[in-house]
């Protein structure tokens, strides 16, 4: 067995974290912060922190379901060490008009629907969702974008 501080092939991290290679050069495209040496032929050598950064990165996108983006917010923040990112000052109150869409009566307190069957959300999950409502607000504006695009081409 390596040491703690020797450096990893990208065979050693891969079963190590039981991630295929080829996820992990996806990762290096995506995290810039993932910055393996590479010798003569492109073989990459991962140091400790690089292995520690990845597995880090799976627990967020596998465990706790982040999504690339998510994972690439948290690291640009420097929220990374924190297994728990904190959540906005405003996390518990409606981001928008489009919250109260389908009325107050129908959310409990946990912004669920009141239905009596489902648990409160957990504070982590109502963070989660406020960053996939977040991306699916940014994507909308994209599209919307590239609809007035289209239209002034016509």
């Amino acid at each position: 067995m390596k040491s703690a501080t020797a450096y990893r092939t990208i065979s050693e991290v891969s079963t190590d974290l039981n991630v295929p290679q080829h996820v992990l050069r996806f990762w290096e495209t995506k995290f810039p912060q993932i910055r393996p040496l590479k010798r003569g032929g492109g073989r990459r050598f991962y140091r400790p922190e690089d292995v520690e950064l990845l597995r880090r990165i799976q627990a967020l996108l596998y465990e706790d379901r982040y999504t690339i983006k998510g994972v690439q917010r948290l690291l640009k923040e420097g929220r990374m060490s924190d297994p728990t990112p904190p959540l906005p000052e405003d996390a518990d109150e409606p981001q928008d008009s489009d919250a109260g869409q389908l009325g107050e009566e129908a959310f409990d307190g946990d912004g669920g629907p009141d239905d009596g069957q489902h648990p409160p959300l957990s504070a982590a999950l109502r963070h989660e969702i406020t960053m996939v409502v977040d991306e699916l607000k940014s994507l909308r504006s994209m599209l919307s974008r590239l609809s007035e695009i289209g239209d002034k081409k016509s």
